[in-house]
């Protein structure tokens, strides 16, 4: 997909930082190729799919041309991970339990279709619907 995806925290209806040790520990076994100078990461799962990861800021992490069930598995253990959300502009934002819908935005709420999905087979198909 030439999709981006953001993983994205949020209290309150507001953005926080995310912890990007955790981040880094859950991506860089999967690396192969990076830019610390870009905080650019290329990960690749066993399944030989692949993902550009672009650590943009303290509150997001954008995940650019990926797909496969393997990228999909390492965004869900990254949600996981960091307690996230996934926001998929135009698309649904993917939390991973019921009660987070009260963490978003209004905007994001409101706007946009939410969907709970807790495995990368969901993830997935919540992507592409």
């Amino acid at each position: 997909m030439s999709l981006e995806v953001f993983v994205c925290r949020f209290e309150n209806g507001e953005p926080v930082a995310l912890d990007m040790c955790a981040a880094r520990e859950v991506l860089e076994p999967c690396a192969v190729a990076g830019d610390p100078e870009t905080d650019f990461l290329l990960v690749r799962t066993g399944e030989r799919e692949e993902a550009e990861v672009y650590f943009s800021g303290a509150t997001d992490i954008t995940f650019h041309r990926f797909g496969g069930g393997g990228i999909m598995d390492l965004l869900a253990a990254l949600l996981r991970r960091l307690d996230a959300v996934l926001v998929v502009p135009g698309g649904p934002t993917v939390i991973r339990r019921d009660e987070d819908r009260e963490l978003l935005p209004v905007s994001l709420r409101d706007e946009w279709a939410t969907v709970v999905a807790r495995t990368g087979a969901e993830i997935g198909r919540a992507i592409r619907a």
